[in-house]
């Protein structure tokens, strides 16, 4: 057993094999257990992935025993592009469904995903880790038994993608399903296949099925439908149409008249089909589970007439069931009358569904007088060959129970789910979200302003205006307070440091607390308690100083007496103007006059203005109980006022920094003051 990695593991075993070779042992090598040989081969090819990846790997089929003419097999697995999650997980409960060991989507391809991605999705009740991959090359080296691929592009990327695929060597079988693939790429992709010794399915397809091993995408609907359709466990029809909404159509019939579907193929509706009727009704010819062809064709273009070459010439035996649609198109006045799909128009007589079905007819396949008849025409065949004994009706199969998505469950209401979060402030639910149950059109014509919209998401209510007012200027005057302060000062050294505009607000932010901008709410609880108990400031004080606590939202390291701070003042005159009371910045500003007879040092800062204007808000606009009043102050609704504001300032020295392309910072040495502890002496330097 090999426990080198992956690429070690080819070179070990390129050595053994080289060696060998040459040396005498070598026909002890030759007699060597064969299944041993294939076993450590099958371990260096290996893709080197994380256990939950591997664990959906199917055992991959040898190309040399593979017949060419079976497309899908209950073991067959797929390479999907163009991540759609829907028709994913709808091919992996089709695999369950049909008792899979494996699901049949061994790969995803998304253009951009990093590398070790993966996409969650369930195979029944269990969840399951589908790898992701960047290219298609990477997705078909890591995952060689995946022969399959099912393109999900769009018509503008269909065909790179396609062209990509087909030239993998471990492909085989590749579907397109965009609609309106310019027809020249069409023919060089259809070219390519047949070079190749490849399937094309499509464009313009919705894919393929067969019926209990394997399913491209949405074909065949819901799951309800394949059910109805018997699709879960094989029957004996190997059928072929141009048309994906027919089919599914006709996999209903076929459940009601046969035993139900073996295969059943969409070529696509393009004039330009990458794979014909007739192609794949060769391949049923060779194919022992199919006992009847049935074919649904349609008027426009010249495949049909394919499929009648094949039963003169007798590389068709068995009996086929066929109609082309579109004989209603002479009761259309014109030369020409255009269907549904791209390739159903009438260019000629040979055209028309009428000169197909009488070809058809006269080549040997038993075609009805009208489409209405098509159901008793299958059924008569089916029934002669059970009668004859020539087939033996497959058996009912117990159809397992898909487990319900949760969402579907509740949305159905069959289920009952606890919620993992609650929210009353807003909700983007229905036409336009809603700010505290007001529409946002609403909010938008009425509100004034950035502290309308604050009220409303804090507060869940409609303030006054001279209070929103209030809540702009504070959002205004608080927003910088310079470089040196310590928010602006940690956002540009981190800014310095090559770090994203994010981690630089970050770092600014984590500095803010009691020591700096966060001392609002602390204020505000202590100005409250103060005024509603009707201690007198000096009392308030000298309570504080035997405590030994610092009043929040007191003192200043700049600013003084003599050197007020301009932004206090704007405040103080703003509410004084404005506001109908101010007694709580009234009792602040008395504290003041107490605190400031100390220390001129020690004045109302603008923490503290703000904390005492906002507990004046609250109590003027009569819309708080005092139960609010108390949370407001003890969850942080202050403080959070001063962390929107000053990210104003921290996104702008970040920006500023970038801007003048400043180098890493570092601190110089000689405003460090080192201490040995263990000397026990102070170094200055």
């Amino acid at each position: 057993r090999l426990s080198f990695p992956l690429k070690s593991r080819r070179v070990v075993v390129s050595s053994l094999v080289g060696l060998l070779s040459t040396c005498p042992l070598l026909p002890a090598f030759r007699s060597f257990p064969s299944f041993l040989v294939k076993t450590t081969m099958a371990a260096c090819r290996a893709p080197v992935r994380s256990p939950s990846f591997n664990a959906i790997n199917a055992e991959p089929e040898s190309a040399t025993t593979r017949d060419p003419n079976i497309l899908f097999t209950r073991n067959s697995q797929a390479i999907f592009y163009n991540f759609k999650p829907k028709p994913v997980q709808r091919m992996l409960d089709f695999d369950y469904l049909c008792a899979r060991e494996t699901p049949s989507i061994a790969a995803i391809v998304a253009a951009g995903s990093p590398e070790n991605s993966f996409s969650k999705h369930f195979f029944g009740n269990e969840e399951i880790a589908i790898g992701v991959y960047n290219t298609i090359s990477d997705a078909a080296s890591a995952r060689p038994n995946a022969d399959i691929f099912i393109n999900f592009a769009s018509q503008r990327s269909a065909y790179d993608s396609s062209m990509q695929a087909l030239h993998q060597p471990t492909i085989r079988v590749v579907a397109v399903i965009a609609e309106g693939v310019p027809e020249s790429q069409t023919k060089r992709l259809i070219a390519e296949a047949r070079k190749l010794g490849k399937w094309l399915i499509g464009p313009a397809t919705v894919g393929g099925i067969q019926a209990g091993a394997f399913r491209i995408g949405d074909t065949a609907g819901t799951i309800d439908n394949i059910v109805h359709c018997k699709l879960h466990r094989p029957g004996c029809v190997g059928f072929v149409s141009k048309s994906g909404g027919m089919s599914n159509e006709m996999y209903n019939v076929l459940s009601r008249t046969t035993d139900g579907l073996f295969e059943g193929i969409a070529i696509g509706g393009d004039a330009l089909p990458g794979s014909t009727l007739a192609d794949h009704a060769k391949r049923f010819e060779h194919n022992p589970q199919v006992k009847i062809i049935v074919v649904l064709g349609e008027i426009g273009g010249r495949d049909e007439y394919s499929l009648v070459d094949a039963l003169k010439s007798g590389k068709i035996s068995k009996p086929v069931v066929a109609w082309c649609s579109g004989t209603c198109a002479k009761l259309f006045a014109g030369d020409e009358v255009q269907f549904g799909h791209a390739g159903a128009k009438s260019g000629g007589e040979e055209e028309s569904a009428q000169a197909k079905n009488a070809a058809l007819r006269d080549a040997g396949a038993i075609v009805p007088n009208a489409f209405e008849g098509l159901e008793a025409a299958i059924t008569d065949v089916y029934r002669k060959l059970v009668e004859s004994g020539k087939h033996t009706p497959a058996p009912d199969v117990p159809v397992r129970t898909l487990p319900e998505d949760l969402v579907a469950a509740q949305a159905a209401g069959r289920v009952r789910v606890p919620t993992n979060f609650v929210t009353t402030i807003s909700d983007d639910r229905g036409d336009e979200p809603r700010f505290a149950g007001k529409p946002i059109s609403d909010v938008m014509e009425k509100a004034g302003g950035i502290g309308d919209i604050v009220s409303l998401l804090w507060f869940k209510r409609t303030l006054p205006t001279w209070a929103t007012k209030f809540l702009e200027m504070v959002l205004m005057l608080c927003a910088d307070h310079g470089p040196c302060v310590s928010g602006a000062h940690n956002a540009i050294v981190a800014a310095r440091a090559g770090k994203d505009l994010v981690s630089c607000v970050a770092s600014g932010m984590l500095t803010i607390g009691p020591r700096f901008g966060g001392a609002v709410d602390g204020a505000a609880r202590n100005f409250l308690r103060g005024k509603d108990e009707n201690i007198p400031p000096f009392d308030f004080v000298e309570q504080a100083k035997k405590a030994g606590i610092r009043l929040p939202g007191i003192g200043h390291r700049i600013k003084s007496v003599d050197n007020p701070d301009k932004r206090v003042e704007l405040l103080v005159n703003y509410a004084r103007k404005n506001f109908p009371s101010t007694d709580y910045l009234d009792y602040a500003l008395e504290v003041e006059k107490i605190t400031t007879a100390k220390s001129p040092k020690l004045i109302l800062n603008v923490d503290g203005t703000i904390a005492a204007l906002f507990l004046d808000v609250m109590k003027a606009s009569k819309m708080f109980s005092p139960a609010e009043v108390k949370q407001v102050t003890s969850i942080g609704y202050l403080n959070g006022l001063f962390l929107l504001s000053r990210t104003i300032g921290l996104v702008g020295h970040a920006l500023d920094q970038y801007r003048l392309n400043q180098p890493l910072y570092r601190h110089q040495q000689t405003d460090v003051l080192f201490v040995n502890e263990e000397i026990g002496y102070v170094d200055e330097q």
